[in-house]
């Protein structure tokens, strides 16, 4: 049975869907992510070909270099300012969705926790999750 993710922005200006399988999901608690989520972390699942992603409406975007010195591309929508998605200079296939902006959030499985070198003592994670303090390899 084929599973599709489905998701957007608050004002539903930008939708995307894919019915491609994530390769990993994960929290993570870089200060890029604290900022842009206004929390300890941020959630995301990662998808493996940018091009499956069927994406509408138009983003807005920003750069900024992530822990790893390689840019991010943040993508956000203009009238409500949700950021729904985030692609990478260094892996131009691949594609993250936030986690928030499925239409089910149940269908996230966080699989690890990224950057726990940044994490914070109020950001309680599941100590199940195995926890890296960078970016796994």
């Amino acid at each position: 049975m084929t599973v599709t993710y489905s998701g957007g922005c608050a004002c539903g200006a930008i939708r995307y869907e894919t019915t491609s399988e994530p390769i990993f999901q994960n929290h993570c608690q870089c200060r890029d992510c604290q900022r842009r989520s206004g929390t300890g972390h941020g959630s995301y699942l990662t998808f493996p070909q940018r091009a499956e992603m069927k994406i509408t409406g138009e983003a807005k975007t920003w750069r900024v270099a992530a822990d790893s010195g390689n840019d991010k591309i943040h993508a956000f929508c203009p009238t409500c300012g949700v950021p729904v998605y985030l692609t990478f200079a260094a892996m131009p296939d691949l594609i993250a969705v936030a986690a928030t902006s499925l239409d089910d959030p149940a269908q996230f499985a966080p699989q690890a926790v990224t950057y726990a070198v940044r994490g914070h003592d109020w950001d309680s994670l599941d100590p199940a999750l195995p926890a890296f303090e960078r970016m796994p390899a």
